[in-house]
């Protein structure tokens, strides 16, 4: 398995960060929430919203639901750990 490393201060991945945009993280910032890339040098941090794309949230149900996509993100966190 070839790992393309998104952010190398904290050795994140770039399947990890599309893992988490499938969750509900749609913003740079809650993609350094949920796994900290982008959060030390910053230099990761336009590699991240190329990933996430622009204006797109991969779960808007979550929005529209009144619920925080970072919940979801934490617990499937949670439940990988």
């Amino acid at each position: 398995m070839n790992r393309v490393y998104v952010c190398s201060c904290f050795g994140v991945t770039e399947q990890q960060v599309k893992n988490h945009a499938e969750n509900g993280a749609c913003t740079p910032r809650q993609i350094a929430s949920a796994c900290k890339a982008g959060t030390d040098c910053g230099g990761c941090v336009r590699r991240i919203q190329a990933l996430l794309g622009r204006g797109s949230c991969p779960r808007p149900e979550l929005a529209k639901q009144g619920r925080s996509p970072l919940t979801e993100v934490a617990q499937v966190t949670a439940e990988a750990a």
